[in-house]
């Protein structure tokens, strides 16, 4: 059996890369997904388009992001843990660099719930936690 290392190389798809990126994307704090317009959609929907997802790949990698985001997390987070978990997931996977990561946040989603309250009326004949504390009440 020999013992020297036999020279070859390896071939990794677009695909490949775009999947790894996709899992990287969706594993991050505060993505609920990809931006996507409704031909992207469609596109994606027959399999001939990653809606939100674009890799080139050269003497490195370039990826750009079209992101929607959960309402009311930092932005500015969610951007920084998508940069290291792209990166990260590249170097680990595939031991190739990212040269260029372009992310954009296209959007917000908000809860299951819906939209959240333009603003919050106060009734007024409600109990307040002051008018429990000034009654006297042990309030746990």
């Amino acid at each position: 059996m020999p013992s020297d290392p036999i020279p070859g190389r390896s071939l990794v798809t677009r695909r490949a890369v775009a999947d790894i990126v996709r899992t990287a994307v969706l594993g991050s704090y505060g993505v609920t997904g990809f931006a996507a317009s409704l031909p992207e959609r469609l596109l994606a929907a027959v399999g001939l388009a990653t809606p939100g997802l674009d890799v080139r790949l050269g003497d490195g990698v370039d990826v750009e992001l079209d992101l929607t985001v959960a309402y009311g997390v930092p932005i500015a987070e969610v951007g920084r843990q998508v940069d290291s978990a792209v990166r990260y997931a590249l170097r680990h996977a595939l031991d190739l660099e990212v040269t260029h990561l372009v992310i954009h946040i296209d959007g917000l989603r908000f809860a299951p719930a819906g939209a959240p309250p333009d603003a919050v009326h106060d009734d007024p004949g409600a109990v307040r936690s002051s008018d429990l504390a000034d009654s006297g009440t042990d309030v746990a």
